[in-house]
Order: C-alpha cells, then sequence, then structure tokens
C-alpha cells in the first residue's frame, strides 16, 4: 500500500461494533488499528510484543495485576510485553493501537472477543 492521507474520524464512521479493531495503515511490520472500545474486555497478554494505546476519542482504563491506568483523549500508555491486561471504558472510546502484524486481540486468551487480525477499513 503507498502513501496516503488517512482521515481517522473518517474511518471511525465506518466502525460499529465494539472490541474489534481494523487497520487503517501498516508501517513496516507493524499494523496501526482502530477500535471502539466499551464495557469490559477479557485479562491477556501479548508475550512477544509490547501493545501501544493511543486514546482518540473518550477515556478508558487499562486494569493491571498491580494497579490501573486511566487514558484520556490524546493520551498514550505502552503495556509491555507480558504484561497482562485488561482495557475498560465506561462509555464508548476510540483508540489507535499499534502492533505487529497478525497480533491477535485477545493475546493467548482466546474467547468469543477475540477478532480477526487482518481486517482493513
Amino acid at each position: 500500500m503507498g502513501s496516503q492521507v488517512i482521515n481517522l474520524q473518517d474511518k471511525l464512521q465506518l466502525i460499529s461494533e465494539h472490541w474489534s479493531p481494523k487497520i487503517v495503515a501498516q508501517m513496516n511490520d507493524y499494523h496501526l488499528k482502530l477500535v471502539k472500545i466499551q464495557g469490559q474486555f477479557v485479562w491477556h497478554s501479548h508475550a512477544e510484543t509490547d501493545e501501544v494505546f493511543i486514546v482518540i476519542d473518550g477515556s478508558m482504563d487499562i486494569e493491571l495485576r498491580h494497579g490501573k491506568v486511566t487514558l484520556n483523549s490524546g493520551e498514550i500508555y505502552v503495556v509491555a510485553k507480558g504484561v497482562e491486561h485488561k482495557p475498560f471504558a465506561a462509555e464508548e472510546c476510540s483508540v489507535l493501537l499499534i502492533e505487529p502484524a497478525g497480533t491477535i486481540n485477545t493475546g493467548e486468551a482466546g474467547g468469543n472477543l477475540t477478532a480477526p487480525s487482518d481486517e482493513w477499513i
């Protein structure tokens, strides 16, 4: 895919379901994914990679086994590889994720919230 301008707000308008990340761009071996979240996710980790959360709109918590991180619009947090975490948003929140191509959103936890890792929007 060649270089192009990507409007994140336009792409977010195309997303209607929660917890189903969609790829909007690729940089080397990394995907940039947009996702809308609301409610509880599952405890999971990614053994091989860090995971970057950038809040576009709204606010969210990332529960960790040793505490909790709260993120608001315009804030970023990196969950280190291997660290168990559980995202949560009381109200709908839009997030940009940066992670290696092929990363499964639920890590090794699996379950009904597992989304395809290769869906572009």
